[in-house]
């Protein structure tokens, strides 16, 4: 093993899920499963596999496409949970268990009702009955923040007797100040010596995951347990931009420390992540917010023009950010053209299919916007992707309403080979719509958020609608996305769009029951 190599374990998929509002179903997982593989993580977490159907059928669908990831389930210490992980990740032609149990004494008292030496033979049990599945278990001391050394170092023992080679050390609730968090990974990698790699995974909730996890670093851990954006529970994770920069752009700190990040796949990822749950950086984040390279202050603005590295300890293509790049084609460019333009921007996989639907989609945004910039292209091919199995698609959209009118929307939309049209008033021009499509497809929609933003600036800017719906009591609700310069036409299309992912997933994992059967 390379002792300076800094494993990435990248939690996007199921703890970054967690977050509210960031559900993802089984498609929207895959790509952003192949993106995180080009970005060139070590270790894709992609899902829950016990938690429900479309958690094991998205982990084993993930496990059967991904060839250079080692592809990860989590799974409690508990057999069916084991079992479900290992056959969730088995076609993977590199896989993991990561299995866990509580070890802090509140959560042992509390939530667990069990005593050290319980919580130690379930601990070897989980690990020896993951060995069947796979060679390769991680085992988790969950809040291990607020536990005892003299106990984790039992239970460490006990676990890597038992065949774990990965113990993972989480600040479940993000407690723990960088200097104590960095003072027990010491104490705990001195103790684990080469018998196991020590990992962290530090939560966000005081403001201190990223610095928590390179004090790990620093100290001897040697994964690193991350999310793109920093998403996650409560305030989220560590963010693995921050994380994998620090230690790229600090080598006077880190030595000869390093990861195998394609770090110029950084902000397309990010990107990518943040179209699909419908959370944006917040704009100042570090790394890849919209404000993370940008100057307003006209000494910052100065020193910069005059040596980049003034007032920039990055170059903004490190993490794959081309700074005031427009689309220097027109309505008139060849499909040649467009294709040579979005390769440059990271799309080198896109099928004929999605080309030459989005190049259409492009010369008929040419035709109404002055500029296309690379953000535009970027959100048209994103936006295709999303929303390419479509049982429901939308044939066009008109609305009426005034200050002391009622608010009408008349919608046509295609089912198979028909064409389906109906109106409906509202309470305003969104219910209205919401509720003509309702009758159109025959399934009642709740919207649980609703949420839009500008792809560029000005006002011909594309709008970004994201939508999560509810379809029934039993399903989560689902995403949609929209994208076009009208924003209601966007809406529309975000809540079809809903619709059609919920019954995608639906008839998938019908099919999929019917066959175990």
């Amino acid at each position: 093993m390379d002792k300076n190599k800094i494993i990435v374990f990248d939690t996007t998929l199921r703890d970054g899920e967690q977050s509210p509002g960031c559900s993802m179903n089984t498609e929207e997982k895959i790509k952003v499963a192949l993106q995180l593989e080009k970005l060139g993580v070590d270790v894709i977490e992609a899902g829950f596999a016990a938690a429900s159907p479309g958690d094991f059928d998205a982990v084993s669908r993930i496990a059967q496409i991904i060839k250079n990831s080692s592809i990860c389930s989590l799974a409690r210490a508990v057999e069916n949970d084991i079992k479900q992980a290992g056959l969730a990740v088995k076609e993977a032609p590199k896989h993991r268990i990561h299995t866990f149990i509580a070890t802090s004494p509140i959560h042992m008292k509390y939530k667990l009702k069990m005593s050290e030496e319980e919580v130690i033979k379930r601990a070897i049990h989980a690990v020896q009955y993951a060995k069947t599945f796979v060679d390769d278990v991680e085992f988790s001391l969950e809040d291990a923040g607020r536990s005892e050394i003299s106990f984790m170092k039992e239970v460490m023992d006990a676990v890597i007797s038992a065949g774990v080679r990965t113990i993972n050390l989480p600040d479940t609730v993000g407690y723990r100040l960088p200097t104590e968090l960095g003072a027990m990974v010491k104490e705990l990698s001195d103790f684990a010596g080469d018998r196991a790699i020590i990992s962290v995974h530090n939560h966000n909730d005081l403001g201190l995951a990223t610095a928590n996890t390179l004090a790990a670093v620093m100290n001897g851990a040697r994964q690193i347990e991350v999310t793109i954006n920093g998403l996650g529970e409560r305030a989220g994770n560590s963010a693995l931009e921050e994380a994998v920069m620090a230690i790229k752009t600090r080598r006077d700190a880190f030595g000869d420390l390093y990861t195998t990040i394609n770090t110029p796949e950084i902000y397309a990822t990010s990107r990518l992540v943040a179209t699909i749950t419908g959370v944006e950086p917040q704009q100042n984040k570090a790394i890849v917010g919209k404000n993370a390279f940008s100057h307003e202050s006209g000494i910052h603005q100065d020193g910069v023009l005059k040596h980049q590295e003034t007032y920039e300890i990055m170059r903004p293509e490190d993490v794959g950010v081309i700074k005031d790049s427009t689309l220097i084609l027109g309505k008139h460019s060849g499909r040649a053209a467009f294709k040579d333009k979005i390769a440059q921007l990271g799309f080198d996989k896109v099928s004929d299919e999605e080309l030459n639907s989005v190049f259409e989609r492009f010369k008929a945004l040419a035709d109404k916007k002055k500029e296309i910039t690379d953000d535009d292209v970027r959100m048209l091919i994103t936006d295709e992707s999303l929303n390419h199995d479509k049982t429901y698609d939308l044939i066009g959209l008109q609305i009426s309403d005034c200050t002391t009118g009622v608010p009408t929307a008349a919608v046509a939309i295609k089912y198979k080979d028909e064409i389906i049209k109906d109106a409906a008033i509202g309470d305003g021009t969104m219910d209205a719509i919401f509720k003509t499509i309702d009758r159109i497809t025959g399934y009642a929609g709740e919207l649980k958020d609703y949420k839009v933003i500008s792809v560029t600036e000005g006002k011909d800017a594309l709008a970004k609608v994201t939508t999560r719906v509810s379809f029934d009591s039993t399903s989560p609700a689902f995403v949609g996305h929209g994208l076009s310069i009208d924003t209601m036409l966007a809406t529309a299309k975000a809540y079809l769009g809903a619709l059609n992912s919920y019954l995608s997933q639906k008839e998938r994992l019908s099919k999929k029951s019917e066959h175990q059967v």
